[in-house]
């Protein structure tokens, strides 16, 4: 009997392979016989498809499939997030597209990955371009976006710059609404506030050596344009400027000072306004607003559980100049850092130890090219900021990615990519890695990416190695440059391993997330352009793609995992055992504890894979020890995934980590800042 199976199993195979053989050979044939160029073209597509739905191409390299959206929930994803409940939150705001901002079209939709549903969510405000992260409470921390979008030299209508406002009352401050108008004493042109300020108090300040009391005013910026069209209606000069509507002693106090209105290019301009998306309730809630007006922040949550704000584009449209804030989520207020540190938009920052901050180089967008870009590691108590030598193509670091490599304790960061500051046409293939644990850390080279790319996507996989995929040659697609090819990295071997290509090229607003069962989503792409002579204006790409590791393709199921009880999972504290149940716990060789990501722009800084010392009993029963380093293991929703032998991990269980009560004894203070 056994021998007959044996025999039955052998000729089955034979025929398998016979048809692969068959299939290949009929293509090489119908290309020989034929030999045109656009048959060659179809028959090669034909066999590639064919070639990567094989068993073994899977096995090795892992394969893509395209996500059915149906045509209402199809947005321009800017951001996403993984939420605990496994729903992935994809926010365009106004995506990019000033049409859709005009008509105060802003989209937020949820996606359920594993039932593929979806669901359009209210949006209360362009959320485009915002910085977001996980709260300790399993909430998504929203805050900036846009209050205007950029126009470009030519297309500037009318005259503008910044106007500030000056106070001169110690007693009262005073509100400038938007609308207000300011006119020149000496030109006699009238310009209009474009949102509303509050213009503080004079102060009152003794002179040390006399002792005379002196009042020293206020100063506000607010952004004002021409109240006409028109070339005429610019200035040169700097004017003293009246502000309309005061009335009695405040038309003494309160003035404008403007140095030149003009046609320049105008800049994005970032909100104040936050939000706190809940993932039960699928709804955003507003809370305080920033000090500073954000659009390109970086948030990163600390080890007592508040939230850093660093960076962006103002309410003038220039980069935050150092002024960063913390958001405390028990009160929903935030407060500034009392010290002033520079970073350009979007800062790749990371926590590595009790208030001490890893910044990698990488950035997004705006900002000098010769200020705030040295790599380095930022103390939030004394601020600080020791540089790290050795990097390598130091100017080509905007929109290139970082990443902690697993395991997270390791302390070691992979940079991958990137290109020069703005518009260059400059890019890299390099990979520099950093110990962090050595008593002098160095930026050495690694193995070289896939190609030169701008806006690569890195995702950490369970398995503890690292998803890198697509990106651009040049800046934002231009010249048809999008480069479909993705890549495994192991920090054990230090190599990349060929992955399958993905189906869809992404550059510009792109991303990729980790899901609760293994998989990776990615997301965007936001082309300047749609063919190779950069003449056809690009649109966005609106498809979401799933990559299936060749973990998954291993011919077997998923280890089984789940919370031994779901109560104690989600009241953790660091240093607290928590217990899983698992048939297959004999064949676990690892336990990973994984951030739930929340990417955008090249940025996912709050993505880790904390690895779990493991003791397994008989029964069946997984049991472990939360670290008890709250800056390695953040407040908040993590998974945990066993991972076996061959490297296949299981579908994730959640925990919840609560604060530490010793951390509040190590966190920085807040105040104005010098």
């Amino acid at each position: 009997m056994t021998n007959r199976r044996s025999r039955r199993r052998a000729a089955s195979a034979g025929k398998r392979r016979a048809r692969r053989i068959a299939i290949g050979t009929a293509v090489v044939l119908l290309v020989a016989g034929f030999n045109g160029p656009a048959l060659y073209s179809f028959a090669s597509a034909k066999y590639h498809d064919y070639e990567i739905n094989q068993p073994e191409y899977k096995a090795a390299k892992g394969h893509w499939q395209i996500v059915d959206i149906p045509e209402k929930f199809r947005i321009n994803t800017i951001h996403a997030a993984l939420l605990h409940t496994g729903k992935v939150l994809l926010v365009a705001g106004s995506g990019n597209d000033a049409k859709n901002f005009k008509a105060k079209s802003f989209r937020t939709v949820l996606w359920d990955p594993v039932r593929n549903t979806f669901k359009n969510i209210p949006t209360p405000n362009d959320l485009f371009c915002s910085g977001h992260n996980q709260l300790p409470d399993g909430k998504l921390l929203v805050a900036g976006g846009t209050q205007r979008y950029e126009t470009l030299e030519g297309d500037v209508e009318k005259a503008g710059g910044l106007m500030f406002l000056y106070n001169e009352n110690p007693d009262s401050g005073k509100t400038i609404k938007e609308g207000t108008r300011f006119t020149g004493r000496k030109s006699g042109k009238t310009f209009v506030a474009q949102h509303t300020v509050l213009l503080p108090r004079a102060k009152k300040r003794k002179d040390p050596e006399t002792g005379e009391v002196e009042t020293v005013h206020s100063v506000t910026r607010v952004y004002a344009e021409a109240a006409k069209k028109g070339r005429k209606y610019q200035t040169g000069t700097e004017d003293q400027y009246r502000v309309h509507g005061l009335e009695g002693a405040w038309k003494q106090n309160v003035y404008g000072v403007a140095q030149k209105m003009s046609f320049d290019k105008k800049d994005f301009q970032g909100i104040k306004d936050a939000y706190e998306f809940d993932p039960v309730a699928e709804r955003y809630i507003t809370v305080d607003p920033m000090n500073e007006a954000r659009w390109y922040p970086t948030q990163l949550t600390l080890q007592d559980g508040r939230v850093l704000t660093v960076s962006g584009l103002d309410d003038i449209g220039q980069v935050v100049p150092g002024k960063n804030e913390i958001f405390d989520p028990k009160t929903k207020k935030w407060h500034y850092l009392p010290k002033t540190r520079f970073f350009p938009t979007y800062p790749g920052l990371h926590l590595v130890g009790q208030n001490r901050v890893f910044f990698s180089g990488t950035t997004a967008g705006y900002g000098p090219a010769d200020k705030g870009r040295t790599p380095g590691i930022w103390n939030l108590e004394t601020n600080k900021f020791t540089e790290i030598p050795g990097m390598s193509d130091p100017d080509v670091l905007e929109t290139a990615m970082s990443v902690p490599l697993p395991p997270t304790q390791s302390r070691k960061f992979i940079v991958q990519g990137g290109g020069g500051v703005g518009e260059s046409d400059r890019t890299t293939d390099k990979t520099r890695i950093v110990d962090l644990s050595s008593d002098t850390p160095r930026f050495r080279d690694g193995p070289d990416l896939y190609d030169k790319v701008r806006y690569p996507s890195s995702v950490i996989l369970p398995d503890d190695t690292v998803l890198t995929t697509n990106g651009s040659g040049r800046y934002r697609g231009k010249s048809d440059s999008n480069v479909l090819k993705a890549a495994i990295y192991n920090p054990k071997t230090n190599k990349f391993t060929d992955a399958a290509a993905p189906l869809v090229g992404r550059n510009y607003h792109s991303g990729g997330l980790l899901l609760p069962d293994g998989r990776v989503m990615t997301f965007g792409s936001d082309s300047l352009y749609a063919d190779k002579a950069n003449t056809k204006p690009g649109e966005f790409d609106q498809r979401i793609e799933i990559y299936t590791p060749p973990y998954l393709h291993q011919g077997k199921d998923q280890p089984q995992l789940r919370n031994a009880d779901a109560d104690a999972a989600e009241n953790l504290a660091p240093g607290d055992r928590v217990s899983f149940r698992s048939k297959d716990a004999a064949s676990f060789k690892r336990l990973r504890m994984v951030r739930p990501g929340s990417f955008t722009h090249v940025t996912n800084v709050e993505q880790s894979s904390v690895a779990l010392k493991m003791n397994t009993s008989r029964d069946g029963t997984v049991t472990t020890t939360i670290p008890d380093d709250p800056s390695l293991v953040t407040p908040g929703w993590w998974m945990v995934f066993g991972v076996d032998a061959d490297g296949v991990p299981s579908k994730a269980q959640w925990v919840k980590v609560g604060i530490d009560p010793d951390a509040a004894h190590t966190t920085v203070t807040t105040g104005d800042p010098e």
